[in-house]
């Protein structure tokens, strides 16, 4: 039933982020809907509602997000965000970053170009603005 692998020699803090990934999937909770000004963002199921259609989010996406809710309201560095999406070398992920948060905003907001909810914090990072959790 093993559904991943460490190579030898690996970083003790590698084996500590795949343990955890493991274990969110193993005990998941249920997680909230998270409504924003438009949409709402479910965690649970990787997918943002509009009124009468269901976007399915990447896994990346999916990532990115998670940690930018579970920071709602607040600033979330860029390099912080790198770090927790791609692990222990976020360098060089800036633009990929960039990419997946232009195709978060195009999901969740109504006008991508002048967003509401997810805001660039110029020379920071990133804020997602959240109205409640259902």
């Amino acid at each position: 039933g093993a559904d991943d692998y460490i190579t030898k020699p690996f970083m003790p803090k590698e084996l500590i982020f795949r343990l955890n990934a493991v274990l969110r999937r193993c005990y998941k909770e249920d997680s909230p809907l998270i409504e924003l000004r438009d949409c709402k963002i479910d965690l649970a199921n990787a997918q943002v509602i509009w009124e009468d259609k269901i976007l399915p989010l990447t896994a990346k996406e999916h990532d990115i997000l998670e940690v930018l809710v579970r920071n709602a309201n607040h600033i979330v560095t860029i390099d912080a965000l790198c770090e927790a999406v791609w692990g222990d070398n976020p360098f060089g992920y800036g633009n990929s970053l960039l990419a997946h948060i232009r195709r978060i905003r195009e999901k969740i907001e109504i006008t991508p170009s002048k967003p509401k909810s997810l805001i660039t914090v110029k020379g920071l990072g990133y804020k997602i603005n959240v109205e409640s959790r259902l």
